[in-house]
């Protein structure tokens, strides 16, 4: 008697888990703290999820992929935080002008 290989999970679900948390977290600090401290804050956030990424990706347990999925979640998140960066400094000019 044969085992039936059961369909494996979809690695890409902890891809788009890591974007939402880096989002979350840079929209917390970003509403959270003042402006002169947000961006090291930033920083360290984006390496705590680099190591959410790699956590993650790690409890998948499959081999295949595994450096485009990385890739993707560390990149996506740079992205995203980067953006949320970017809005609240424009919004701390437009409030200085």
């Amino acid at each position: 008697m044969q085992d039936v290989a059961l369909a494996p999970r979809n690695a890409f679900h902890g891809v788009i888990a890591v974007w939402s948390v880096a989002l979350v977290t840079a929209l917390v600090l970003g509403f959270a703290l003042p402006a002169d401290i947000r961006t090291g804050w930033l920083l360290i956030a984006f390496g705590g999820v680099v190591l959410l990424s790699f956590a993650v990706q790690l409890a998948y347990a499959r081999p295949q992929g595994y450096i485009v999925r990385v890739s993707a979640s560390i990149v996506g998140s740079l992205v995203l935080m980067g953006i949320v960066s970017a809005a609240f400094a424009i919004a701390a000019l437009a409030t200085a002008l």
